[in-house]
């Protein structure tokens, strides 16, 4: 098919030219005499994106999945309280990975389109008056189902109760996207990769650890090698890797910073905001809904939209790929044929929206589904339109 593939999948991303030519290097020695003098400013630097002065962020050679796997074994021991709701794949994933490392997992089941059950875990939280459970887990944005939950409200919870858990946050398609604050909203493990808002290939794993946290490894009784945080702070102090680093996505990943850096986070946060907001326009004029029920958690970079009840979704993705060379992601788990997802995250302008609403609405009639040709892309391009400041 000429062109070329339009990837809006909610990760991996589109990867900015900037980054691709920053990644287009010779292999070279890591353990090269100056190597460090690279090393430690993006050690730094990395800490920027996840809004942390006082913790340290690892990077693993890995993808997210790994970073769970980080977070707990390094943290956590067999046996111990883990609370963390399902409601959506990913979240079901990390419990379940808790799980496979004999942790007792209180899981608390949700609607698929909803955000954390703050009040359940109140609930749950003040009855643990032993303080078995160690570990909260929420799903920053849990992007099978395209819904934000309230981390300071999590955290508020656990100061309210005093409880001593810790807040770990799967932050995997938030984090260098959606407002995310480590330091200021008590986060003690926030997890991300390098394939979402990152804007890089998969391959990066990347851990923020708080001091808190960083305190319980000298505890935990989980067997751990390659994702030891022991080896990663003798190593990074300074300025090498405990192992071979992906040095071509390293590369990546400090472009990545100084893209994300020069246009200013808050920035990148409303550029997020209101590309997701034209999305949900486009949606909303083809009489369709969203699988988030509550607008407070609508995602601003991932809207997973719900098709007819007598529809496939699988045939829009299908349609979409086939016939427009246009790559929407599936349902997942509990949604499964019920929904598809259109990702907006990353590098991403107005005319890479529009066009991906474009080739949508035409999948949607050729799967059956009857939307007015033009409605969904008039009303994101109007909404585009009517709200770009003035050059």
């Amino acid at each position: 098919m000429p062109g070329r593939n339009h990837l809006f999948v909610p990760g991996p991303t589109n990867i900015p030219e900037r980054i691709r030519r920053a990644m287009d290097v010779p292999l070279e020695d890591h353990r090269a005499g100056d190597f460090p003098d690279f090393a430690k400013p993006l050690f730094e630097d990395i800490k920027k994106i996840f809004q942390t002065s006082a913790g340290q962020v690892f990077i693993f050679n890995s993808s997210g999945t790994g970073g769970w796997e980080a977070a707990i074994t390094n943290t956590l021991s067999p046996g111990d309280g883990v609370l963390q709701s399902r409601f959506g794949q990913f979240s079901h994933l990390w419990a379940e990975l808790c799980r496979k490392h004999a942790m007792e997992v209180t899981l608390v089941e949700a609607p698929w389109g909803e955000a954390v059950p703050y009040e359940r875990y109140a609930e749950i939280l003040k009855a643990d008056t032993a303080h078995k459970i160690k570990a909260v887990l929420v799903t920053h944005n849990e992007t099978a189902t395209g819904v934000t939950s309230d981390i300071p409200r999590v955290r508020k919870i656990l100061d309210d109760l005093k409880h001593p858990a810790l807040l770990m946050i799967d932050g995997v398609s938030a984090i260098g996207c959606i407002d995310f604050r480590m330091d200021e909203w008590g986060v003690d493990i926030a997890v991300s990769g390098s394939q979402k808002g990152l804007m890089l290939p998969t391959g990066l794993g990347l851990v923020g650890v708080s001091q808190k946290a960083l305190e319980w490894r000298k505890t935990a009784k989980c067997h751990r090698a390659y994702f030891d945080f022991d080896d990663q702070l003798r190593m990074n102090a300074d300025g090498w890797f405990p192992y071979t680093p992906a040095m071509t996505l390293i590369r990546g990943l400090r472009e990545s910073i100084n893209m994300l850096l020069e246009e200013g986070l808050p920035n990148v946060y409303a550029r997020h905001a209101r590309y997701a907001e034209a999305v949900r326009k486009g949606v909303a004029a083809w009489g369709l809904e969203l699988c988030a029920r509550d607008p407070a958690s609508y995602s601003n970079t991932v809207s997973a939209i719900v098709v007819p009840m007598n529809k496939n979704a699988n045939d829009v993705v299908k349609n979409a790929y086939a016939r427009y060379n246009l790559s929407l992601g599936g349902g997942l788990g509990d949604v499964a044929g019920k929904v598809f997802r259109i990702g907006h995250m990353g590098d991403l302008n107005e005319i890479m929206v529009l066009s991906a609403l474009a080739g949508t609405e035409m999948a949607l009639r050729d799967s059956g589904i009857d939307v007015a040709p033009g409605s969904g892309v008039g009303a994101a391009s109007e909404y585009l339109r009517t709200t770009l400041k003035p050059a």
